[in-house]
């Protein structure tokens, strides 16, 4: 089964989650873009809390498709959201196998957002040892053809993933704090947990989305 979704940034676990009840992804790259969604913000975990990042895009974008739309390089945000992660993660058992890899993708100065979200995917598809198929659309469709499962801004920010019926939080070790904070960036897990990530994420997919 295949199904068609956007393209978001250091991805949560929900949107993960998803992925895994696939073989084939088709990421839409002709959409138009979104504000207020994943497409170009995260959340991970801090001393002081949830904290949300956000990748600044230029003031060119409206009903910009989201293959066009801009980064705004002008902020250093770079530098922002690495600062933030180092900070958060370092002590984190497994910081030292995958920062290279996401701070070479983040400080590769993308022009477009969407193309840093797809290098981002890939890698986290790589760290878990998936081979899920990633292709792209060629063109807009309201409705996708040939049972194509439309999972278009279905994972979005505006409602609460308890709303859906996707992801079941499965506790796993966390750096900060004693109460566990669900649905963060894959990069919280990944950090925390390394290669077992891919385990806690199967085992936090409520349904089949095959069924």
């Amino acid at each position: 089964m295949k199904a068609i979704i956007d393209a978001h940034y250091l991805p949560c676990l929900e949107y993960l989650a998803v992925l895994l009840s696939f073989e084939e992804i088709i990421l839409e790259k002709h959409e138009h873009y979104v504000k207020q969604s994943y497409r170009n913000r995260c959340y991970i975990n801090t001393a002081n809390g949830i904290l949300k990042l956000v990748v600044p895009i230029t003031d060119k974008h409206n009903k910009a498709l989201i293959k066009d739309v801009q980064i705004d390089h002008s902020s250093r945000w770079q530098n922002i959201h690495w600062r933030a992660i180092e900070s958060s993660y370092r002590n984190a058992a497994f910081y030292d196998h995958y920062h290279y890899d996401i701070r070479s993708i983040l400080f590769k100065d993308y022009r477009f957002l969407y193309d840093l979200n797809l290098a981002l995917l890939s890698f986290c598809l790589k760290a878990m040892k998936q081979s899920i198929s990633l292709t792209e659309s060629t063109f807009y469709e309201k409705v996708p053809q040939n049972n194509i499962v439309d999972l278009r801004s279905v994972v979005s920010p505006k409602s609460a993933y308890s709303e859906r019926s996707f992801y079941k939080p499965l506790p796993y070790t966390q750096v900060f704090g004693n109460k566990f904070v669900t649905n963060l960036s894959y990069i919280d897990l990944l950090f925390c947990e390394g290669p077992h990530s891919i385990q806690i994420l199967r085992s936090s997919t409520k349904r089949d989305l095959n069924k």
